[in-house]
């Protein structure tokens, strides 16, 4: 059984979560609801108190600024979806994800996410990393590049996030407090 390339997918899947654990470790309830600027897309109760997430399709051009909740909760979300389609059985819509609206619940479901995609790489091989395998919206990839969009995704996200807290500590609601 050859794994080299799986194995490689692994670290940087692991180096990319690391990274990511770093940008949000300490994120306090105000950083994760900081609005930076008026018109943000973020995470709020729709009108039966039911959290949702800001999203339109086709996105609009602009798209709108994100707060630190939506990416997180992107983070998260996408983790659990990726798995769901690629590994799980398939089912879960995005109207089904209960959406988290405390830092904890967001960061846990980060947590399961991640989890669940990494232990179902480790049980691969590298021929499998060919394999085709379905998304969310139905399309096929094959398996490494549903890897490679997650550790993406970590890294994209992850270092947005940080900047954002850069931002929040350096001139947000805590006025340049450390």
């Amino acid at each position: 059984m050859n794994r080299q390339t799986v194995d490689l997918l692994a670290a940087a899947m692991d180096e990319a979560w690391e990274s990511l654990c770093r940008w949000v470790e300490g994120l306090s309830h105000e950083e994760f609801f900081w609005e930076p600027v008026p018109g943000c897309w973020t995470a709020h109760p729709d009108d039966s108190d039911r959290w949702i997430v800001d999203y339109a399709i086709p996105d609009p051009d602009p798209p709108p600024f994100t707060t630190i909740t939506w990416r997180l909760i992107h983070i998260a979300t996408c983790k659990v979806m990726y798995y769901e389609h690629a590994f799980g059985p398939g089912k879960l819509t995005w109207d089904d994800l209960e959406i988290p609206h405390t830092v904890a619940d967001a960061m846990a479901m980060l947590e399961e996410g991640h989890a669940r995609l990494r232990e179902a790489l480790q049980g691969l091989d590298d021929a499998e990393l060919e394999e085709m395998r379905r998304t969310n919206w139905g399309e096929l990839w094959p398996t490494w590049r549903i890897f490679w969009a997650m550790v993406s995704h970590d890294l994209h996200h992850g270092a947005e996030i940080g900047c954002l807290r850069d931002l929040y500590r350096a001139g947000g609601p805590g006025g340049g407090e450390k």
